[in-house]
């Protein structure tokens, strides 16, 4: 059997808000480093970037194109739906799967006709609901899947506070039974979606969404099957049935950009209790605040935290080894000083990938290539012992390590401190 690390959503230098260096080479060079071994090729709707795939990667009959050194990819593309249902605009980005590029070719035709596919990597449609796309990808090929993707992401997804749905059906109506799988998004875990029983039937997968190849971005999230080989109708069955699929790789949700309740601007960020007490509003200027993903799924929940399906698959938490040695050092992420502990660490020559480092290197290894302060942070990354600032509104959360937790919070957290001793007699009273 073969071990799959898979990231299969991410971008091109096309999409929005993207690195305009984002490659195959990149990718392929950066997911070894990480230790995965299958990767999404992501926005194949995008005229230059589908030519460019051509020229890159080889195919030869799985379905799982291949650089010119065999690193697999499988044709990806996220498309953003936007329309109105029930007198509500409803905003949904979906992860396609397809198994070549001559079914690539026929999807970019029948989507070429509902919008312009050259204007973003990530295309937008307009009156075009979910139904619809999954009824007219179904018509191409069975064997192109649909995941919803970052289900709880307020603006853009499924059940988006925003802009999405309550119940799947409601947005899929009868080609719901064509959805298999659900991607969780980084401010959800597993262990949050398990308290929704109507998510039992799906597999729940994780993966990156990245906009840069850096090892802090690509694999954060990922999931991980075992195959007998790494074919597409392989990976369609783990996908499908849930046979194969081991576990997946998660971060904490708290790192998550929009995990708890708050608004950016006004450095407000506050729990699902607290935020419900003054419905939602802004104690400083009383706008809506950012609902979190924590909220909205305490909201759709009909089980108690805890809660574990008898079919559930495992996941692990961590925090990518960038960030931890981030919040160490009390560095950027991409300094040299972070760079400097990571090459250390991370060697391929001599077999530690990143995920080796964080999930499986014991302690006495990491102590002979790094600090002894270093390695106890992959230790406590490892059985989730770090405490997470939670990330709210657009803003990500922070590791309450090393420089970060001799300052005892983040910035906003600090000006939260001030304010809310003022506004906690306001809130309660709300």
């Amino acid at each position: 059997m073969v071990k799959v690390i898979a990231d299969l959503h991410i971008h091109s230098p096309y999409a929005r808000a993207t690195s305009k260096d984002l490659s195959i080479s990149k990718l392929e060079e950066f997911g070894m480093l990480k230790g995965i071994n299958l990767i999404g090729t992501g926005d194949f709707t995008h005229p230059k970037w589908v030519e460019f795939l051509k020229s890159e990667l080889l195919e030869d009959g799985t379905g799982i194109p291949k650089t010119r050194t065999g690193f697999n990819f499988v044709y990806t593309a996220e498309v953003s739906n936007i329309y109105s249902q029930e007198g509500k605009v409803r905003k949904i980005h979906n992860l396609i799967l397809a198994p070549s590029l001559e079914i690539v070719s026929q999807v970019n035709e029948m989507l070429g006709k509902r919008g312009r596919l050259a204007s973003d990597g990530r295309p937008i449609f307009g009156k075009y609901p979910c139904y619809e796309l999954v009824e007219d990808l179904k018509k191409i090929s069975d064997k192109i899947e649909i995941i919803p993707a970052h289900i709880w992401t307020p603006w853009f997804s499924l059940f988006g506070e925003n802009s999405g749905f309550d119940r799947i059906e409601d947005c899929f109506r009868n080609q719901t039974r064509h959805i298999h799988a659900l991607e969780t998004g980084l401010s959800s875990d597993p262990k949050m979606n398990w308290r929704i029983s109507a998510l039992d039937r799906f597999t729940l997968v994780s993966n990156s969404d990245l906009h840069s190849f850096w090892p802090w971005r690509l694999g954060r999230e990922a999931n991980v099957m075992e195959m007998k080989e790494i074919t597409y109708d392989n990976l369609l069955s783990a996908l499908r049935t849930k046979k194969g699929f081991t576990e997946t790789i998660e971060v904490d949700p708290n790192f998550g950009k929009y995990h708890f309740t708050g608004h950016r601007t006004c450095n407000v960020v506050m729990s699902p209790a607290d935020a419900k007490k003054i419905k939602n509003l802004c104690p400083v200027c009383r706008k809506k605040m950012t609902v979190g993903v924590l909220e909205r799924v305490e909201e759709l929940a009909d089980r108690e935290e805890g809660y574990v399906p008898k079919d559930a698959i495992p996941f692990r938490s961590i925090i990518p080894l960038s960030e931890i040695i981030a919040a160490l050092k009390g560095s950027p992420v991409s300094s040299q000083v972070v760079w400097r502990i990571y090459d250390r660490l991370v060697n391929l020559k001599e077999k530690r990938s990143e995920y080796y480092i964080l999930l499986e290197a014991e302690k006495k290894e990491l102590e002979s290539l790094a600090d002894p302060e270093t390695a106890d942070a992959i230790m406590d990354n490892r059985s989730n012992k770090i405490e997470i600032s939670p990330g709210y509104d657009g803003v990500y959360g922070i590791p309450k390590i090393g420089k970060a937790k001799e300052a005892g919070t983040s910035a906003p957290e600090r000006q939260n401190k001030t304010k809310n001793k003022s506004l906690q007699k306001e809130i309660s009273d709300f």
